[in-house]
Order: structure tokens, then sequence, then C-alpha cells
């Protein structure tokens, strides 16, 4: 069987370009023209629902942000360029709506998941979020995409539980942030360890109501394709099971990729694809493999678009049974 691309919708917009346009960065604007490029090479572009989404209301990137933070991240905007975190984390003069619109992507695609319009979405969009804290900008990260989205499914469409996985090869700490007392939302990650932020130890499993609704799995540089799949078989995907998400949300960092500049792990960009296929495979009988994907790290840019399509052919590859 074919894939079927017009159930996948692919969420992009040109202002992601302008967020550190002219900077020597790390996170700049060539990774996602990389990607659209070779996505166009592969004829892969041509099949894709290409779609925008309006910025996220303030309302609800204040359900996981304070509006002091908020709107600190506006004023910075507006007076750019400004360095916050110490200097790791820039913004320019369009960054401020690059975020709001990255997460109002990742907003749109739930909508469009949970109406059964479509069956999975990738959102290409930066800044990236999972490391943006409550009140704090931190690792390139401002707004955090995917607790935004999380909380927006659980608010406005009234799910009980959501489930996010985090394959960056750094630890997305603001997001653990955001559920560590919850049980509504079950985070898990698979990261390089020690290595930046310094969070995600075995030992974080949540607290209170959300206890044991945190699951990490910190691992040592030089991890390949084979540690991450036993990793999945063995522990994440029979978490998901049990926990029974209506709604599987990815972080999507592509900087575990053996040739990345930023990490040390061995993963193939076929891994990521891999991954995808089994994750997909576990949530077929949840909720019919509802799947929302959220680009975050990546920072060898060939690379990062071949591990990019690679997901995204197995976002629309047809499930085995």
């Amino acid at each position: 069987m074919k894939n079927d691309w017009s159930r996948l919708r692919f969420y992009y917009d040109p202002i992601f370009l302008t967020h550190l346009e002219g900077f020597q960065h790390p996170e700049n604007p060539a990774r996602l023209e990389i990607i659209v490029e070779h996505l166009k090479e592969t004829a892969i572009w041509a099949k894709l629902d290409v779609q925008q989404a309006p910025a996220a209301d303030k309302k609800w990137v204040l359900t996981n942000h304070s509006e002091e933070y908020y709107h600190q991240l506006k004023a910075a905007s507006e007076k750019a360029p400004a360095l916050l975190d110490g200097g790791d984390t820039i913004l320019t003069a369009n960054s401020f709506e690059a975020a709001a619109r990255g997460a109002g992507c990742a907003m749109a695609a739930v909508d469009a998941l949970l109406a059964d319009t479509i069956d999975s979405a990738f959102c290409a969009v930066r800044p990236p979020g999972h490391h943006a804290e409550f009140d704090e900008a931190m690792g390139f990260c401002l707004f955090n995409n995917v607790a935004i989205a999380a909380r927006y499914a659980l608010q406005a469409h009234e799910l009980e539980r959501v489930f996010i996985f985090d394959w960056d090869v750094h630890h997305g700490n603001g997001t653990q942030n955001s559920f560590y007392h919850s049980s509504d939302v079950f985070f898990a990650s698979i990261h390089q360890s020690p290595h930046y932020p310094g969070t995600g130890l075995a030992g974080e499993r949540g607290s209170g109501t959300g206890e044991g609704y945190t699951l990490n799995f910190p691992l040592p540089a030089g991890a390949n394709d084979a540690v991450y799949m036993r990793i999945l078989e063995e522990h994440l995907l029979p978490a998901i099971r049990d926990y029974e998400p209506q709604l599987l949300i990815i972080s999507a960092g592509f900087d575990a990729h053996e040739d990345d500049p930023l990490g040390g792990m061995e993963l193939s960009s076929e891994a990521f694809g891999e991954m995808t296929r089994r994750l997909r495979s576990t949530m077929k009988p949840l909720n019919g493999a509802k799947v929302l994907s959220v680009l975050e790290g990546g920072y060898h840019h060939n690379n990062l678009a071949h591990s990019v399509a690679a997901h995204l052919r197995a976002l629309t590859e047809p499930i085995s049974a």
C-alpha cells in the first residue's frame, strides 16, 4: 500500500524564517529552508497539505506562561535585538510573532486532529519550545509549543489524557515542569545525559498527583538506534499502552542524529522514521494513531532534512496489524 499523504498536514509559515535572520546562531533560518528544499527535491512537498495558522491567542499562551513573561518577550522583541537567558536565546524584531504563530500552529493541528480532518500533523516551526519555562526563556526557546498544545487539548477539547514524548537530544525541562504535578499529561523523554540543561534524571518521576507520570531515560553519549528501540519496546510503548492517551504529541528534535554538532548520540536518519512507526502502531487501537509532531532541535542541516523526511514518510505509511 502507498503512503496516504492526504491525512497528514504540514504547518509552516515564512515568518519563521525571520527569527534570528542575519545572526550567526545554531538555531538559524537555514534549518527550515533546507528542510523545505529537501522536501521539494524528493517530491514530498508537492504531496503535502501545507498550511499556516494564526498566532496563538494570549489566553492560551497564558495557560502555560506567566503574563509578566508574555509581556517581557513582546517588549524585548520590539526593542530587538535582545539577549535573554544569559545571551543563549536571542530575539529579533519578529521573534515574538514567530513564537506566537508556532504555538498557534500546534493548536490548529490539535483542532484538525480532534475533528478527524487529519491523522497526523507536523509543525515545522521555530523558535523551538521545549526548554521554555513558565516565566523564563531557555535554550533557544521562547514559548513552549507542545505544552501550550497539550493544555489547549485538555481545556478547549476536554481531553483527559495527553502523552508527550520528547526525543530531542536535550531534555525538555520546560515541558516536564509544566506537568510535573499533574496526571492529565504524561511526559516521557529519551535524552543525552549529562548534557544541557542538566535535568531529566531517572529519579524525576513527578510529584503529588503527577507522581509516576514523568518518565526519563537519560543516556550516555554514543547511544545508537538499537538502544533507542530497546527503550521504546521495553519501557516507553508499554507506558503509552497503560496510560491510554487520547492524543500523542512528539517533541521532535532531530539533534540525536549521529552527525549533529550539538549532541553526542549516534542515531541514523531512519531511526526517527522507525520510532514514528512504532509509536503510531501503539496509538492505533487507542486513538486511531492521531499524532501531533512539533519541531524542536536539529542542527546539522542536511541530516535534519533527511530525518524530517523519514519522519514524514512514517507518519503517512499504512499501519501494519
